[in-house]
């Protein structure tokens, strides 16, 4: 068959893009990681090329499933669907470039959009469910698999599907499930129909799967050598899949008749209706590809792009388990070997060259190229190290969020003197000196190994062997720990200025006897306030001083009776109030007698117009209840609601109010790992994800949104779900942040990924 070539490359998005969506013969509309939709149309004059026409913002996080809604007398250029990791559904006017109407009611990120005949708008989420909106409302909400729903599928004539991390596939009549179909080993990623045949599947588990609309399946294809995340077919029988292993496969009659590189990961694959294939990839640019040669990008193009393929694979490329590019070049064939024999190997062009000292005529004789064999152990024999050759090379986790450090060993060397000298050249406590030394001698099959019995530490003076020590079989290297997670106990906000709280109750207070005074407090209620301030104040007294029924009924007048805009002083006051013992157990009693005083005041903050003085102290308040576990039922009950109702407010948040929104995922985070409650963990883990996704965060923010992304994938029951998030790019990006913090927890999470 004809093969596919580059046609063209659309370039505008900033970052990876995640979905395409082909809106009939009106344009292509591409999602992406930096939270925006890109809307394309054909250049007027230039058929084969596509300008951008519309960006539309409006996630605060990336979007990702996309959905085209053909022009009608609502929409007259049509209309789109967007759902994000900011767990909204938008519906978009094209011609206006607005949004129309925005669909809340997900608690985690959006994996999948489809339209109804009728118009409605079906979506699936991490949080199990699949929606259906009508009017942005929901008409209908289930739960679909018992884990994260991936992708969801209307077929034209009526069927509906879903796929999950479950790696079943279900077949929907309304909510009722007709059908299961199993026989992936991984998560269900994408789906797609068949035309005259039934739906297609792609998984993580590397396959793309066709089945019957009964369930029964019809043909696997494998070739993929990692996630396959996207898959569409054409009417012509074509298949196409794009996978995390940087390569767009065409399929016909199962085999694979082409594969077309890219320079990074496919997140999605669409047919165009002429049989060209739009694929969007993670270098933020989206490329058509096509086998008419009137449509082929100009010979220029072409050379470019394949130049960009060729250094990104030499980049990769490795030789003896080296990068190629780590290499020294030719010129490290100046400096004189060692000794007789020394095999040192050098970048020539693209190849890795070995070369072998000649002691005698003083020179480097050529042995030949070098070529990676089969496999890569954790310690293969006869390996290069910076462009020697070891017996060995081991790999060694240090742990703490450390990368993968090289110990290179010949069997003629003493390990003790490699340990010393490797533990010295890595910066490392020579109290691991013992375990290296075992490590060394367990993985190099010397375990009868005999130390030199003359042989003296140069730093203790001691013997190679520690009395009553020996090398066991069983002792491997330095245990893998992590430096920030998981997080421990629960954060709170213990400080106050009390005058200052005061000082502002009282002149609200003075403002009401002269306008509401039935809502004012008495001089005498005044005072106590002012007594219980003292007593907040002595923390070291908790122990043994004292809060009464009268001080919780006080604050309850204030709570319920005074003005919104007159309420962050109280709630400030509660902040401290449920710190103490007492506190928050006269609280708890109010809660348990049917006054829920916590909540009500909670939707008062939250309910439009809201007034951000309000919110942060409502986020500092509810965040220092996780300091009492009399107050986790109630932490664990509404923790939908916070957490939902809270992220609307997040257009209003200060720099104060995302610290204290960052602090109070990190206790749900730490609560819900103890409840093992995963529904809950699911919500926590993509709010924080969004957090730290997000550029313009404060870097106390991102920290501890980082710190509970780890410490749900490490104790939790989420990480598959934090990988179907790509958690990894997550990891990667704070890796390399210069505040040493947030890159030591990236590292600690990007362990959690191998």
């Amino acid at each position: 068959m004809a093969q596919y070539h580059l046609s063209a490359q659309l370039r505008g998005h900033e970052d990876d893009v995640r979905g395409i969506c082909i809106c009939g013969d009106v344009g292509i509309a591409t999602s992406s990681r930096d939270r925006t939709v890109r809307f394309w149309t054909q250049h007027p004059e230039k058929k084969h090329e596509y300008v951008l026409s519309r960006t539309l913002v409006g996630h605060s996080s990336f979007v990702g499933p996309l959905a085209w809604i053909p022009p009608s007398d609502r929409f007259p250029e049509g209309g789109l669907v967007s759902g994000g990791m900011d767990t909204l559904v938008l519906l978009w006017d094209l011609h206006k470039g607005e949004v129309a109407e925005t669909m809340k009611g997900h608690t985690s990120q959006v994996t999948g959009l489809a339209v109804d005949n009728n118009g409605d708008v079906i979506s699936s989420a991490m949080d199990c469910t699949l929606r259906q909106w009508r009017n942005g409302n929901a008409v209908e909400v289930w739960e679909a698999h018992k884990v994260a729903v991936q992708t969801v599928m209307k077929l034209p004539s009526g069927e509906l599907f879903t796929g999950s991390s479950d790696s079943t596939i279900k077949l929907w009549k309304g909510r009722t499930c007709l059908h299961t179909f199993t026989g992936h080993a991984d998560t269900v990623r994408c789906l797609a129909e068949m035309p005259g045949l039934g739906i297609l599947s792609a998984s993580h588990d590397g396959t793309i799967k066709m089945w019957a609309l009964t369930g029964q399946p019809l043909l696997e294809m494998i070739g993929h050598t990692s996630l396959v995340y996207s898959v569409d077919a054409h009417s012509s029988g074509l298949i196409v899949s794009g996978s995390e292993d940087r390569s767009v496969k065409i399929w016909k009659d199962g085999v694979c008749v082409q594969s077309i590189e890219h320079p990074g990961c496919i997140w999605g694959a669409k047919f165009l209706q002429n049989g060209d294939i739009v694929t969007a990839c993670s270098d933020g640019i989206v490329r058509i590809w096509t086998t008419d040669n009137n449509r082929f990008c100009s010979e220029d193009e072409l050379a470019a792009f394949t130049d960009l393929i060729s250094q990104y694979a030499l980049s990769r490329k490795t030789v003896g388990g080296l990068k190629l590019s780590d290499l020294p070049g030719i010129e490290a064939l100046q400096v004189p070997g060692n000794s007789e024999g020394q095999t040192l190997i050098v970048r020539e062009g693209d190849n890795g060259v070995a070369y072998s000292w000649n002691s005698k005529e003083l020179k480097w004789d050529k042995i030949g190229e070098v070529v990676d064999g089969p496999g890569d152990a954790a310690a293969a024999p006869g390996q290069f190290l910076d462009g020697v050759h070891y017996d060995f090379v081991f790999n060694v986790d240090i742990g703490d969020g450390e990368p993968m450090r090289k110990l290179p060993y010949n069997r003629s060397d003493d390990p003790y003197a490699v340990a010393d000298k490797w533990l010295l050249k890595e910066n490392l406590p020579l109290t691991y000196r013992q375990q290296v030394v075992e490590f060394i001698l367990q993985n190099s099959g010397q375990n009868t190994y005999v130390p030199d019995p003359s042989f003296r530490d140069p730093y203790t003076g001691a013997n190679a062997y520690v009395p009553g020590q020996s090398a066991s079989p069983t002792v491997s290297a330095p245990k893998q720990t992590f430096k920030h997670i998981p997080k421990k106990g629960m954060l709170t906000f213990e400080t106050a200025q009390f005058e200052g709280i005061l000082k502002k109750l009282s002149e609200f207070n003075a403002t009401l006897s002269s306008n509401l005074k039935q809502l004012s407090l008495s001089e005498t209620e005044l005072s106590r306030l002012a007594a219980v301030a003292k007593v907040l104040k002595e923390t070291s007294f908790y122990h043994t001083s004292k809060l009464a029924d009268a001080d919780m009924t006080l604050l309850l007048k204030m709570l319920k009776s005074w003005p919104a805009q007159m309420m962050f002083p109280v709630i400030d006051f509660l902040r401290m109030f449920v710190l103490h013992p007492d506190g928050a157990t006269l609280l708890l009693r109010t809660i348990e007698s049917g006054n829920d005083v916590l909540a009500e005041t909670f939707r008062k903050v939250v309910t439009s117009p809201v007034q951000p003085p309000n919110v942060l102290t409502t986020l500092k308040a509810v965040t220092n209840l996780f300091d009492k576990p009399c107050l986790h039922q109630w932490l664990r009950i509404h923790c939908a609601e916070i957490i939902d109702s809270v992220s609307s407010c997040k257009p209003t948040f200060s720099k104060n109010a995302h610290v204290a929104y960052s602090t109070l995922l990190l206790n749900y985070s730490v609560l819900s790992i103890e409840a093992k409650d995963e529904q809950s963990q699911a919500q926590i883990l993509s709010a924080a994800l969004e957090i730290a996704e997000d550029d313009t965060q404060d870097a106390d923010s991102k920290y501890r949104a980082l710190v509970a992304i780890g410490s749900l994938m490490l104790n939790g029951l989420v990480k598959s779900i934090a990988l179907d998030l790509d958690v990894k790019s997550v990891a990667s990006s704070a890796r390399t942040s210069k505040d040493s913090k947030i890159a030591e927890v990236g590292a600690d999470i990007e362990l959690l990924t191998r």
